[in-house]
């Protein structure tokens, strides 16, 4: 297929991404950040939807001198990350010297260039019982105050496949109503200079989806293939496999290096070593470009080109430098 129908098709999934951030950031504009020079230190903090893999694929992805700590739970929430009581499930599993640090310690520290902080989900439930808003405030509020020129980070998850109001209506209602709204805007009022910014892999799980519905990505016949098996050999509806966490860490470094991820490798390693489960290269290119357009084409991201379209300066849907352009392949 022509990447004029790609194009075209990636508009109609994009549609009310795009509207939606143009609702969100009218009363709070969204400065653009610089594209940054060096190799990046980032702290990951999470749970099981950052995982090990994703990491350690983006470190491959990124620049010579990329590194990154993390500190993980299962389902753990923001709270839980912040309150020294709370227990985090699953802590000693996941959480191992020399990737795992202290996460106050390791934030306090003003030595990460980009914190990426990540909400539980279910979001709803992250919102109404675990104070989501209060305790973004208080880990952005630490990185703030450790270093002026840290860059925070709200990685957008998304939903269970099988969520009863519909997983890719659930990905385009709620990016504006809970994760703008609810978790950053409060934050964002404070901080209109110094915002966090987003990583927004449901925005681009659910444009793949659109695309592999449409037939365009090869060898892929639905969604459901980026995510992993149980033990027992049925579908995980939330987690994602190899090739999930190969699409997140292509956002992660399209977001955090304002590059294409179009020409990266794509045939990566586990973080045993093992060889990662890939995509095809034609399949990888066509996911490539999507990230692409995704993250320029939404300016809580922070880029530039995303900037210009929050500032009505050229339309989503337009961009050519580097990306998705009228033509055949």
């Amino acid at each position: 297929m022509g990447k004029r129908s790609l194009l075209l098709a990636l508009t109609t999934c994009l549609h009310g991404a795009w509207s939606g951030f143009s609702a969100e950031a009218a009363p709070v504009p969204i400065p653009a950040l610089a594209a940054p020079e060096q190799p990046l230190k980032v702290f990951h903090l999470g749970h099981s939807l950052v995982g090990p893999v994703m990491p350690h694929m983006l470190a491959q992805l990124a620049p010579d001198g990329h590194s990154w700590n993390s500190q993980l739970g299962s389902g753990t929430s923001l709270k839980e990350h912040w309150e020294p009581d709370a227990p985090i499930r699953d802590f000693d599993l996941v959480n191992q010297a020399p990737i795992w640090r202290d996460a106050k310690e390791a934030i306090g520290s003003g030595e990460y260039d980009a914190v990426v902080l990540t909400e539980m989900v279910e979001l709803r439930d992250a919102v109404k019982y675990f104070g989501s808003a209060k305790y973004l405030r208080r880990w952005a509020r630490l990185a703030r105050a450790a270093s002026p020129d840290a860059r925070i980070y709200l990685y957008e998850t998304w939903h269970h496949l099988d969520d009863p109001d519909g997983w890719q209506a659930r990905i385009d209602a709620d990016l504006e109503r809970l994760w703008l709204g609810k978790v950053l805007g409060s934050d964002s009022r404070r901080n209109p200079k110094r915002p966090v910014y987003l990583i927004p892999a449901g925005q681009v799980l659910a444009a793949v989806a659109g695309a592999i519905n449409a037939g365009m990505v090869e060898g892929v016949a639905d969604i459901s293939e980026l995510f992993a098996k149980t033990p027992d050999g049925l579908q995980d509806t939330i987690h994602i496999n190899d090739l999930g966490a190969y699409v997140v860490a292509l956002t992660h470094y399209a977001v955090l290096y304002h590059r294409s991820p179009v020409g990266l490798p794509h045939e990566l390693s586990r973080p045993d070593g093992d060889a990662a489960e890939a995509f095809s290269a034609r399949a990888a290119k066509t996911l490539q470009e999507i990230v692409w357009q995704v993250v320029q084409s939404l300016p809580r991201t922070g880029l530039a080109q995303a900037a210009l379209i929050q500032a009505g300066t050229i339309q989503a849907g337009t961009i050519q430098a580097g990306t998705i352009q009228a033509g055949q392949d």
